[in-house]
């Protein structure tokens, strides 16, 4: 049998791939540097570097924040000296005695004014009130004479004071108290400082004390020497010069005024679901007759401007259960913290709340038909009265349900509404009382002291000049 077999090749014509390849040359020989570099290189490294370094600072003083050194010492300083002894304007207080048929000198009545006064005076001084730079003087009027322990040139006459029946209606006596002591307030004074002053009246039995509108309160009734002096100190530094204001405030949490002293007031009507119905008010009638008057009576306080919005599809954060008992839906004050619905309520759409101002949001917020009505349960089990809670320094809610918010809720059809005047009249109401809180002021018309109970005159505006 034949074997089929290949010619060998001859060894010189064996195929190319059988031989090595050779690496290709990255670099011409023909201009390669067969010496090492020399100095001319290395001075030319050098001096690229050095310019670099020496660019370094020049670059840094271009790009950079200029800041003025602070005076931490003197900053320290002051507000040592600032602690130690606080800023406090300076007040004239005036004690005036009617009926009282005293053994002492008028003398010994002041030291014992001022002595009393110091007992209730509280031992570290509040800053931007007059304890205990004031001064007392002292009228005393009887049948006979009229003594008085400092003479100014604004100091009443004892005989129109003498005139004013103080039995009369408040209102009346305390425009009549006006009348006779409003010369020795503010510029007119012309001693510096304002003069408080406190009328004490010896005659019939039931002893009574008012506080009025303006810088003056006066007292009648069946009262001892020691008592009369107990109860013009008490009033003078509690009511006056504190403002009536309990002791451990913290006033920090309060007076949201901003670093410009102005401060913006956003008012909004909040629709949870315009699906259900759509609510609008008439925010301009409002403005006009509650607000303007409050706005010009805080003018010395802070420079307060207004704004209001309308939204919608604007849903709590919070949730609520349906209580069988109050046959409602009930959200309590555990649920306060994460009512507020920060991350859709767009609030702070004012340009005027830029820069240091600060804004106070008052909410009025109107629930779904989902969970209304809709009300706050109180620690104690109770309903809320206003159904409205306040977040210090940032502003207040009131959760309004619509009277036919059942009825509506079972059309399928959303309904437009406008809230009517009288409801939203009770609704701000409501307001002006959380804008009371939110700066710190008394909602009570009554001062409980340690020496008696003072009643308090409220003013058309809510504030009183004192």
């Amino acid at each position: 049998m034949a074997e089929i077999t290949e010619p060998l090749l001859p060894a010189k014509e064996a195929p190319e791939t059988s031989k090595p390849q050779e690496p290709a040359l990255d670099f011409d020989p023909k201009t390669m540097r067969k010496t090492k570099p020399g100095v001319k290189r290395l001075i030319l490294t050098v001096s690229v570097l050095f310019s670099f370094v020496l660019g370094v600072p020049f670059i840094y003083k271009s790009v950079e924040i200029y800041r003025a050194p602070l005076p931490f010492r003197e900053i320290e300083s002051l507000s040592a000296q600032i602690d130690s002894k606080p800023f406090q304007f300076p007040c004239r207080l005036q004690a005036i005695f009617i009926g009282f048929d005293w053994k002492s000198s008028i003398a010994t009545l002041e030291s014992s004014i001022l002595t009393q006064m110091t007992k209730l005076t509280s031992q570290t001084p509040q800053c931007g009130t007059c304890s205990p730079n004031h001064t007392v003087s002292v009228i005393l009027k009887s049948n006979s004479q009229c003594l008085q322990s400092r003479t100014t040139s604004c100091s009443p006459e004892c005989g129109a004071i003498r005139s004013i029946e103080l039995d009369g209606d408040d209102e009346a006596v305390d425009e009549a108290l006006e009348s006779v002591l409003g010369g020795c307030s503010g510029s007119n004074s012309g001693s510096g400082g304002e003069v408080y002053s406190v009328v004490v009246v010896n005659r019939g039995e039931e002893v009574r004390a008012v506080v009025g509108k303006y810088r003056h309160a006066w007292i009648v009734g069946r009262v001892s020497e020691a008592e009369a002096v107990s109860r013009a100190a008490e009033i003078f530094v509690k009511v006056f010069v504190n403002g009536g204001k309990e002791e451990g405030l913290i006033h920090g949490e309060f007076m949201p005024v901003g670093a410009d002293g102005t401060v913006v007031l956003s008012f909004n009507l909040l629709n949870a679901d315009p699906r259900d119905w759509v609510y609008d008010w008439d925010f301009q009638s409002v403005d006009e007759t509650l607000l303007a008057p409050i706005i010009e009576a805080m003018k010395p306080v802070a420079n307060i401007s207004v704004e209001s919005q309308v939204l919608y599809h604007m849903p709590k954060s919070s949730l609520s259960y349906w209580d069988d008992k109050w046959d409602s839906y009930i959200f309590s004050t555990k649920d306060l913290p994460f009512f507020v619905n920060s991350n859709e309520w767009h609030l702070d759409t004012s340009i005027a709340a830029g820069g240091r101002s600060k804004m106070l949001h008052f909410v009025i917020y109107i629930p779904s038909a989902k969970e209304c009505p809709l009300l706050l349960q109180l620690p104690d089990g109770e309903i809320s009265k206003t159904n409205s809670f306040i977040s210090p320094m940032w502003g207040g809610v009131i959760v309004w349900n619509p009277q036919t918010c059942r009825k509506d809720s079972e059309s399928k059809r959303p309904s437009r509404h406008t809230i009517s005047h009288q409801d939203l009249q009770k609704v701000f109401e409501v307001f002006m009382g959380q804008f009371r809180q939110l700066f710190g002021f008394k909602s009570d018309n009554l001062y409980v002291g340690a020496s008696g109970t003072s009643s308090l005159l409220a003013s058309e505006r809510g504030f009183t000049v004192w």
